[in-house]
């Protein structure tokens, strides 16, 4: 007769130590050794890095511009894009990228010229608007026009300090620094407040949104604005944004550097 062998069966017997079987533990014999016990605490943890990995693969596809068009950041990452952002990873990203510009920024020698030019977007960029982002999920929020007006027209929006840093060091190796933003051009008075409240001084150009851009993409947008820099004769050597729409399309500067912003995605 064929004796039918359970192999887990077998596999657990073997993990037992031999003391499990003797008489002086005939009262505990039955008990699983600890190490095999899987505990509550133990399953969380895996959750938790699998978790963890999801959304820093999912920051870093957003990051790189490897997703689609996306409103709002997956709801199974809203701690994780707020513990980035409030966190000390950010805050190095950040200073890699200003590192990286001042590096590039300084291989060049200006021919006194005036034509050698830097972009600078504003919002995540030069200014960070983490406070009013924290009030409203970090992304989780689909963006509020309105919502956001009401906060940029309060002016209060604080420096990214390695932007600053780097704004003011283009600005004594003699480039020009212009300003090119989304905001709309009736907030240009609150924008220069808030800026020069931010430690931001002596831009050369400070470009808003007419309402003949408003129903343009962002990308198109800023390309155009650029293009007009060129036929001015100006050399863009180095473009900084947080949006890949402030440094892709046409008229692309010589050098781009991208900030992260994991909060949102503007086309």
């Amino acid at each position: 007769m064929r004796i039918l062998v359970n192999h887990h069966l077998l596999l657990l017997l073997s993990l037992l130590p031999l003391s499990a079987f003797s008489e002086e533990n005939t009262t505990s014999s039955y008990l699983i050794p600890r190490p095999l016990i899987f505990e509550t605490q133990q399953l969380k943890n895996i959750d938790d890095n699998v978790n963890l990995l999801h959304c820093t693969s999912w920051r870093f596809a957003a990051e790189t511009n490897n997703l689609a068009p996306w409103k709002t950041i997956p709801v199974e990452c809203a701690d994780y894009v707020k513990d980035y952002l409030m966190g000390k990873g950010y805050v190095f990203d950040v200073e890699r990228v200003s590192e990286e510009a001042k590096i590039y920024a300084s291989s060049f020698e200006s021919n006194g010229d005036g034509k050698d030019v830097w972009i600078f977007d504003i919002d995540e960029t030069l200014l960070s608007n983490l406070p009013y982002y924290l009030e409203h999920g970090c992304g989780l929020e689909v963006f509020n026009h309105s919502k956001f007006d009401k906060w940029v027209e309060k002016g209060i929006a604080p420096a990214i300090a390695p932007s600053l840093k780097l704004y003011q060091m283009v600005q004594d190796m003699g480039y020009k620094v212009i300003l090119l933003t989304g905001r709309r051009e009736n907030h240009r008075v609150v924008t220069v407040e808030n800026l020069r409240n931010a430690g931001f001084h002596n831009w050369d150009k400070l470009i808003l949104r007419s309402m003949d851009d408003d129903h343009k993409t962002a990308t198109i947008y800023k390309s155009e604005k650029r293009d007009e820099m060129v036929n001015e004769g100006y050399r863009i050597r180095g473009n900084s944004g947080d949006q890949w729409s402030d440094l892709l399309g046409f008229a692309m500067s010589e050098r781009s550097f991208k900030l992260p912003n994991p909060m949102y995605f503007i086309p």
